[in-house]
C-alpha cells in the first residue's frame, strides 16, 4: 500500500512539473509573437536617425558672391547689422567705398557662460585663463566683381575679457568664424530670400 501511495505522488508531481513547464513556454511563445508582429517593441530592429537628426553645415565661402547691386547690397549690410543689434562704426566705416564696420558687440557676460560661449566664437588659448565676457567687432567689405556681382568678405574681431588680481582686460584671440558664418547667412536670406539652413528635399522617386 505504501508503495502504491508513493508511485501515485511521483506521478502526480511529474504531471503537475510537466504542466507548469508546458505553461511557460506558452507564454514565452506568445511573447514573442507579440514582439515580432509589434515593430515598435522589437528591439533588434534597426532605428534611422537620417531624416530627422540635426546636420551640421559647413562654414560659408568667405568672401562670398552675391549678384545685387553695390549700393543695394551695402544698404542690406547696414539693414542686417541694425536687425542683429550691431552698431555701425561711423568713424571708421566709409560706405561709399564698400566697408563696414562695427562697434564691439557683447555676447557673453559673467563667468557662468563666457567660457562656452567664447569656446563658440573663438579658438581658446591652452592656458586656463579666467574669462569673464566676450565680445567681437565685424569688418565687412564689398568689392564688385562687374556690375551686379560683388565680393562680400567678413572679418571678426573676437575678445576675451580676463579677470586677475589686477582688474580685468579684453584681450584679441583668434576667430573660429562663427561670428563670420553668422552674419554671412543673415545677408544671404536677406538679399537672396532663402536660409542657407533650409534642409535639400531629396528628388523622388517615381519608380
Amino acid at each position: 500500500m505504501k508503495n502504491f501511495h508513493f508511485i501515485f505522488i511521483a506521478i502526480f508531481l511529474f504531471v503537475v512539473s510537466s504542466f507548469a513547464q508546458k505553461g511557460v513556454d506558452t507564454q514565452t511563445k506568445k511573447i514573442t509573437e507579440t514582439t515580432g508582429n509589434n515593430g515598435g517593441n522589437n528591439v533588434s530592429r534597426s532605428i534611422d536617425f537620417g531624416e530627422g537628426k540635426t546636420k551640421v553645415r559647413e562654414l560659408l565661402p568667405n568672401p562670398y558672391k552675391l549678384n545685387s547691386r553695390r549700393d543695394i547690397l551695402v544698404q542690406n549690410i547696414i539693414n542686417v547689422l541694425r536687425d542683429r543689434k550691431l552698431i555701425v562704426d561711423e568713424g571708421t566705416s566709409k560706405p561709399a567705398e564698400g566697408i563696414i564696420v562695427t562697434q564691439p558687440f557683447i555676447f557673453a557676460r559673467g563667468a557662468v557662460i563666457a567660457k562656452n560661449e567664447l569656446n563658440r566664437y573663438a579658438i581658446l588659448p591652452t592656458s586656463d585663463s579666467n574669462w569673464r565676457g566676450g565680445r567681437y567687432s565685424l569688418r565687412i567689405e564689398v568689392e564688385s566683381i562687374d556690375g551686379i556681382q560683388n565680393k562680400v568678405s567678413v572679418t571678426a574681431k573676437v575678445e576675451g575679457k580676463i579677470e586677475s588680481g589686477l582688474g580685468s582686460e579684453w584681450t584679441t584671440i583668434q576667430t573660429s568664424g562663427l561670428a563670420e558664418d553668422e552674419f554671412l547667412a543673415a545677408l544671404i536670406e536677406t538679399v537672396t530670400g532663402k536660409s542657407v539652413d533650409e534642409p535639400t528635399e531629396k528628388p523622388k522617386n517615381n519608380n
